[in-house]
């Protein structure tokens, strides 16, 4: 599982990026697959291992009113690409997950996501297949599908861990490029009593933000 592992921790640096520059992920599959994309979906949006702030990922398999509507009115076939559609922007990421890499939702979504400049990545049985065909990436399992429901948990797990040490590392440079920062700020403050405080560098506050963590009282900026 070697060179999985080598897609999935390019993953979790993609992942972060996105997050970081206010991109989402969207995920879907069905069935099995829907269930390990509501999975992701959680470990995302709460937490995996340790305490971090919340990522915005979305389980398009969840909203049974849009799932029954859109099934109802456009067909079963439109049931994620309506929502990529809806939800989906130009920088952000949606995983699909597959085990025979044939579900028409899942190529529709694909589709639609190409459309938008919505990056694809796909979690599927063997290759060749039409959905990891239309990814941009694709993580293809050569096994039966009970065992590539199974891996595709491993997957899953092995994303979300590789993208909270990913998280934890650039927490930490940044926490430090901003204590050096806040250190030269403080020394060229003018130091006239009641003098006005002057605003935080951009840089420094751009590291701020990025940490995921760190609040400036006074800078503006608020991590997220």
């Amino acid at each position: 599982m070697r060179a999985q592992r080598e897609v999935l921790d390019s993953w979790a640096a993609s992942l972060l990026d996105a997050f970081t520059t206010g991109h989402r992920v969207l995920i879907a599959g069905n069935g099995g697959s829907a269930a390990e994309a509501q999975h992701l979906s959680a470990e995302l949006v709460g937490r995996f291992a340790h305490e971090r702030c919340a990522f915005p990922a979305i389980a398009l398999t969840t909203d049974t009113s849009t799932l029954t509507a859109v099934s109802n009115d456009y067909g079963f076939d439109h049931v994620f690409a309506r929502q990529v559609e809806a939800f989906g922007s130009p920088g952000d990421v949606l995983v699909l997950l597959s085990t025979s890499g044939r579900s028409v939702n899942l190529l529709r979504a694909a589709e639609t996501a190409r459309r938008l400049g919505v990056r694809t990545w796909a979690l599927t049985g063997p290759a060749p297949n039409p959905l990891a065909e239309l990814s941009d990436e694709a993580l293809c399992i050569d096994a039966a599908a009970p065992h590539v429901q199974e891996t595709h948990l491993m997957a899953v797990h092995i994303l979300c861990r590789a993208f909270d040490l990913r998280l934890a590392d650039r927490t930490e440079r940044n926490a430090q490029i901003i204590a050096a920062r806040s250190n030269e700020w403080d020394r060229a403050r003018t130091p006239m009593a009641g003098a006005a405080r002057p605003p935080m560098p951009a840089a420094t506050a751009q590291a701020a933000r990025a940490t995921g963590t760190a609040r400036f009282a006074g800078s503006g900026a608020v991590a997220r």
